[in-house]
């Protein structure tokens, strides 16, 4: 149902790599926005100067512009809530910490790290909840002056209300947080520098976002935000509580969580291998949320249509590769042929392609693509498939000559080449006979007829198919290719 009020937030860190389960996250939160009409708002959140990185901010960018998941706020789109870096808004935070301190519901909080690992340990001993136990919460003046004499750094920490918090979340329904389990919590470090856990809720209020669909290792954290938002509201800082969704995690082998560090967890890895970006996002767009019980594959434009967060589901969700795989390979075969022709230039090129740029041949591949449409997984396949068109020579690979070249195959080879050179090059069909007769004048069948050609031809045992590749090929070069089997096999 469109609401044009919706407004939610891709809010990531530039930091190293973007990976598969930001990309869904980013995905869930754009699709909502879009079937909603609502605003999909980008923000960068870049406070840690020790691990952020311009260049991960402008792969970033790159990589929602590839993938076609566009923002209506944020970097270089602007908007009324600019600027949308949080390390261009460090006045904002400072103005809003103050806030909270004088109207008493934030606090300076001198323990030192020794002192809160001490007591932490003393109440696990006893069995009792080991977070913040509030020991500066009513600190007097005089307190506070003779910390600040021995020269003590202090945090700001923020007052936890002494009672449950309740919330519905989107995904998993209500849920309730005892005070126990949520002490107060540090909003501003000793040097001044706002945390996240303050800066992230405060540009969610000042950008007025009214969803905030996150990962699931972020649900501890919604009580401490929930108990902010009613703050900033009497302050007049926000002006609503957010709704929470928190989407599940993301599981890679050995059903644990689908770290950075996890080599599949990467987009660019998926980029590099030709995932289509429509591919991939159906794909992750399954993990967690299906688009009916017996269709997979769908174009983006159907995802919009149907996604609603409340279809979201709250059990983990396993990355599978040979699935997102195959529905990639179902997206190619879905492109026109022009559009995947244009798709595969990357790589027929330098540095992918292993042929020379002036041997390469666009009515040649023009020709083969239809064939080679049917038969890749990822765009990257493309060059094995059709290199044997642009070499002099096939690929040498010892693995396939040895698989294919069996005893007779040089007998088999002169009589294929026999009934070539008298063949109808015009008709693939015509091609096939020809080796088809080649088999049965040895006793094989065409399976094995044609493994020691396509060898000699292509340099592979696998590959488009055979006929329609030859007869692109051409039959001199077939034939000439065919002889220098031969000669290897004398040799």
């Amino acid at each position: 149902m469109a609401n044009a009020n919706v407004r939610v937030r891709f809010c990531p860190s530039p930091t190293g790599n973007p990976h598969v389960g930001l990309v869904r996250t980013a995905l869930f939160n754009w699709a909502y926005a879009r079937h909603s009409g609502g605003t999909m708002v980008f923000r960068i959140e870049d406070t840690d100067a020790a691990r952020d990185s311009e260049e991960s901010y402008l792969q970033l960018l790159d990589s929602l512009r590839w993938l076609g998941l566009d923002w209506d706020e944020g970097p270089e789109a602007g908007g009324p809530h600019a600027p949308y870096r949080q390390s261009q808004r460090m006045d904002v935070y400072k103005d809003v910490a103050e806030k909270l301190q004088a109207a008493g519901h934030a606090y300076h909080c001198y323990c030192t790290p020794l002192e809160l690992e001490a007591r932490r340990d003393a109440a696990r001993a006893a069995g009792k909840p080991s977070g913040y136990d509030g020991k500066c919460r009513t600190l007097s003046a005089e307190q506070k002056a003779a910390y600040e004499a021995e020269g003590r750094e202090s945090i700001v920490r923020f007052k936890m209300p002494d009672e449950p918090i309740t919330f519905t979340d989107l995904v998993r329904g209500e849920l309730t947080f005892t005070p126990d389990n949520v002490p107060d919590y540090g909003i501003v470090r000793a040097n001044g520098a706002p945390l996240y856990t303050l800066v992230n809720p405060v540009d969610d209020a000042l950008m007025e976002i009214t969803h905030v669909l996150r990962g699931e290792d972020l649900l501890s954290s919604t009580p401490r935000q929930i108990a902010l938002y009613k703050a900033l509201i009497e302050l007049g800082v926000a002006q609503q509580i957010p709704a929470f969704g928190h989407l599940p995690y993301v599981m890679g082998e050995g059903n644990k969580k689908l770290s950075k560090r996890d080599p599949q967890a990467s987009l660019n890895i998926y980029r590099e291998r030709g995932f289509l970006p429509e591919g991939l996002l159906n794909y992750l767009s399954l993990l967690g949320w299906s688009f009916s019980a017996d269709q997979d594959v769908f174009s983006i434009s159907e995802m919009i249509e149907k996604f609603d967060v409340a279809d979201v589901n709250a059990n983990p969700a396993r990355f599978d590769l040979k699935k997102a795989e195959a529905i990639n390979a179902d997206h190619i075969r879905r492109l026109d042929v022009k559009a995947f022709t244009e798709a595969c230039e990357p790589w027929l090129q330098a540095p992918h392609a292993n042929w020379a740029p002036e041997d390469f041949d666009r009515a040649a591949w023009e020709a083969i693509a239809p064939y080679a449409q049917t038969r890749l997984t990822v765009l990257s396949d493309i060059t094995a498939n059709v290199d044997f068109l642009f070499r002099e020579e096939p690929v040498e690979d010892e693995a396939s000559w040895t698989k294919a070249m069996k005893e007779g195959s040089d007998a088999l080879l002169r009589t294929a080449r026999e009934k070539l050179e008298a063949a109808d090059w015009t008709s693939p069909e015509s091609l096939k006979e020809a080796v088809l007769a080649a088999g049965e004048a040895h006793g094989l069948k065409l399976g094995k007829a044609q493994a020691p050609v396509r060898v000699a031809v292509t340099g592979r045992t696998v590959g488009l198919p055979l006929f329609e590749s030859l007869q692109i090929l051409g039959k001199e070069r077939t034939l000439s290719r065919i002889d220098a089997a031969l000669a290897k096999l004398a040799a």
